[in-house]
């Protein structure tokens, strides 16, 4: 696409309540993992105004108590005062788990390759992909993380709104908020910041004010010195006299998280991966133990897609990798790289091919993916559960390493 046009990706906090999902999803997960790597988990988490509930399938020799754990997190994120309509102490919390499906487990315990005699490593062939599906990963030079920029600049925001919340800088406010950031592209490349949009829950005063205008022209100030300034500090491309600043367009945002709406694990995919910049899948990440190809594959797409550009082979990458269920190698690899290849598309799947084992088991051993959480002191999905699974400068993930950006040029 050639000529000028505007992109837009969205954000959301910790606090939003989809996102408390994802983390209390990945809070059970890091504990199964931790007490029993071997655990199959697929938990799912539904919140609304004093209740939680808690669902799915799990198999696992380890006893973790949910209730704690679900506590615990929503207290984290900053729902503890019942005045919110839900709190950490005095939500409900319900519990209806159920253990992973025979039909499936035996798919993932052996895979198609090896009940049929058809292994070429035994190891690397004794797992087959929990379930049907395709992934995506990306990667663009639009940002030192080598994510495009509007969800980037998206998440940055988001991040310092729980910054200075939790920091008491800004006590006023609440965990809910949502974040959005339009870009201006020129010939496929960002020249400008069009809109800054922030949304975010708040007390119904601050401090003697109570006035609505009042306290949003406060906000909008606040917001604009210790969130969004903050947020832009080394970006190439920062806001001009004519970027567009939202701040609460309705008013106000008193009643938010499970009161105001309900949340469910898994319903902010394109805020996990690229903003819509990128093709996504379908399927969700949290909740889900790394035989999922749902999230394990995605990674692993990211990692290699990342390593290319980050290879100076394209300024741009997408890789579309297929599964079928209980069967080790993936069915299909896609390569695009948008006319920016420095090579031929065709040469770079090669090289992916011969760099990159795809099958689910090979992944988990490149990522150490079941052993992370007890690595990492019993905590690590629930950390990538809120602003972004991908392109994160703030915590080390496997999968966004680029240490196959030397191999892949002396491969060429």
């Amino acid at each position: 696409m050639a000529g000028r046009f505007l992109f837009t990706s969205e954000s959301v906090t910790e606090g939003h309540p989809d996102k408390i999902c994802d983390q209390i999803s990945d809070t059970i997960l890091d504990a199964l993992l931790t007490a029993d790597p071997a655990s199959r988990v697929a938990a799912e988490v539904v919140v609304n105004t004093g209740l939680v509930l808690i669902t799915g399938e799990i198999t696992t020799k380890a006893y973790v108590n949910f209730t704690e754990l679900a506590r615990k997190k929503i207290a984290e994120i900053g729902y503890i005062n019942a005045d919110n309509g839900f709190a950490a102490n005095s939500c409900a919390i319900l519990v209806a788990i159920d253990e992973q499906s025979p039909d499936i487990a035996q798919g993932v315990n052996t895979a198609l390759e090896q009940r049929e005699g058809n292994a070429t490593d035994a190891e690397l062939d004794a797992i087959g992909a929990g379930d049907q599906g395709l992934m995506f990963g990306y990667a663009c030079d639009e940002t030192p993380e080598l994510m495009p920029m509007p969800i980037a600049l998206a998440h940055r925001i988001a991040r310092q709104l729980s910054v200075v919340r939790k920091s008491g800088e800004l006590p006023y406010l609440r965990p809910d908020g949502k974040t959005q950031v339009t870009i201006e592209y020129e010939d496929q490349k960002p020249v400008r910041i069009d809109t800054i949009l922030i949304s975010t829950q708040h007390d119904p005063s601050i401090g003697e004010i109570s006035e609505e205008k009042a306290i949003r022209a406060i906000i909008q100030a606040d917001l604009w010195e210790k969130v969004v300034k903050p947020a832009f500090a080394g970006c190439a491309i920062v806001p001009d006299d004519q970027t567009r600043y939202l701040v609460n367009p309705t008013g106000k945002f008193v009643i938010g998280g499970p009161q105001g709406d309900s949340g469910l694990t898994g319903r902010k995919i394109i805020v996990d991966t690229y903003g819509g910049y990128a093709r996504h899948g379908g399927g969700a990440f949290s909740g889900k133990d790394p035989t999922k190809v749902d999230r394990s594959a995605a990674y692993a797409a990211r990692y290699a897609a990342k390593n290319i550009v980050a290879a100076g082979l394209a300024a741009k990458c997408e890789l579309q990798i297929s599964y079928a269920i209980g069967v080790a190698q993936p069915t299909s690899l896609h390569v695009d790289t948008f006319g920016t290849g420095k090579v031929s598309d065709e040469v770079l799947l090669g090289l992916i091919k011969d760099n990159f084992d795809l099958r689910p088991a090979a992944i988990i051993q490149t990522f150490n993916l079941r052993l992370l959480p007890s690595l990492r002191g019993g905590r690590f999905y629930q950390d990538v559960a809120a602003y972004g699974h991908l392109g994160r400068t703030d915590l080390d993930l496997p999968w966004e390493k680029t240490d196959k950006v030397e191999i892949l040029k002396q491969a060429l």
